[in-house]
């Protein structure tokens, strides 16, 4: 049978609408608009999300009652069983939205909240690289690094939305600044963490005289990305190398205590990892080898994420269906 699934994804930077088709031939996704997240401004663009949905649905000839569920994607914090946006620090003002209220009384189907790592677990799990697995964690590994889980069939958001945030761990007592904390695994697996360490190695290069390749003046120290360096890298650049070996060997150990505590089938990541896996992998299985028990290690998968940049549709869709399903704890 097929559903009519609605799905919005909410960024910093960007808003989505997508309108999808699910059935026995899996997600397609049959339109999508997009526009520009005003700032300081929350309610301004929640009535452009309502009305571009509206206006999806009219020229789809899909009146609204043939929705089956609406997803709502979203960076932390947020009160997924209210569906209620909570602060979140790249989306300034948007204290206490209540997005799936909004929704509900617009068009009259159930709306479901997740943040998007959650929602980007549901996609890969549902579409991508975990389709059939019943215990999947998935790590974003992009601008800053957070999991999604999803524990025996089910997604697992914790006791208040908090389940997965593996970038506040702290790996180790030095290292770059990720999530507010020193040497947290975010700071080590992130495209920003790469780009510190990428700094901070370059400078002690320049302060030791040397005029490395990737960076050979300071003025350049501030340029630095983890792309650039991940094309240096591939190119031969010894440092650049190096830095990629280090948040491969910190991906390792953080690895290492997500299998030892969930004993997961697979860990999907995606970002960074899924674009430069080559750079990463071999320090990280090196580590991992080490440090994880041997016995839930043979039992899961580490695994790029296949969705890629169609991910953030897919994962409010994914919300949507999940929604739909009636899987989500009320």
């Amino acid at each position: 049978m097929k559903k009519l699934l609605l799905g919005i994804d909410i960024g910093g930077t960007k808003c989505a609408v997508c309108l999808g088709e699910y059935g026995g031939y899996g997600l397609r996704i049959a339109a999508k608009k997009r526009f520009e997240t005003p700032v300081g401004n929350p309610w301004k663009a929640v009535e452009k999300l309502l009305s571009l949905s509206a206006e999806i649905l009219e020229e789809n000839t899909a009146p609204p009652e043939s929705l089956s569920a609406i997803g709502v994607s979203c960076g932390g914090p947020l009160d997924s069983k209210r569906g209620v946006i909570l602060s979140p620090p790249n989306l300034p003002g948007w204290d206490g939205i209540e997005i799936s209220a909004a929704f509900e009384s617009r068009f009259g189907a159930p709306c479901g909240l997740q943040n998007d790592a959650n929602a980007c677990a549901l996609a890969e799990w549902k579409f991508g690289a975990g389709r059939g697995l019943e215990s999947m964690v998935f790590l974003t590994f992009g601008t800053g690094l957070g999991a999604g889980l999803i524990l025996d069939g089910k997604l697992y958001s914790g006791a208040n939305d908090n389940a997965g945030e593996v970038g506040h761990v702290r790996l180790a007592g030095r290292g770059p600044v990720g999530y507010g904390k020193r040497g947290s695994f975010e700071g080590f697996c992130s495209g920003a963490g790469i780009a510190k360490i990428a700094r901070e190695k370059a400078l002690e290069r320049l302060q030791s005289g040397g005029r490395p390749a990737l960076c050979p003046d300071a003025s350049m120290l501030g340029s630095l990305t983890a792309k650039g360096v991940a094309e240096a890298a591939e190119k031969g650049d010894g440092l650049a190398a190096e830095i990629y070996e280090e948040s491969g060997e910190m991906l390792g150990a953080g690895l290492a205590m997500i299998i030892d505590i969930l004993n997961p089938q697979a860990v999907i990541v995606g970002g960074v990892f899924s674009r430069a896996r080559e750079l990463l992998w071999p320090a990280a299985e090196r580590v991992l080898r080490r440090e994880a028990l041997p016995g839930a290690l043979d039992a899961c998968k580490i695994l790029p994420a296949e969705l890629g940049e169609a991910v953030g549709d897919y994962a409010a869709l994914s919300v949507a269906q999940y929604e739909s399903d009636g899987r989500r704890a009320r």
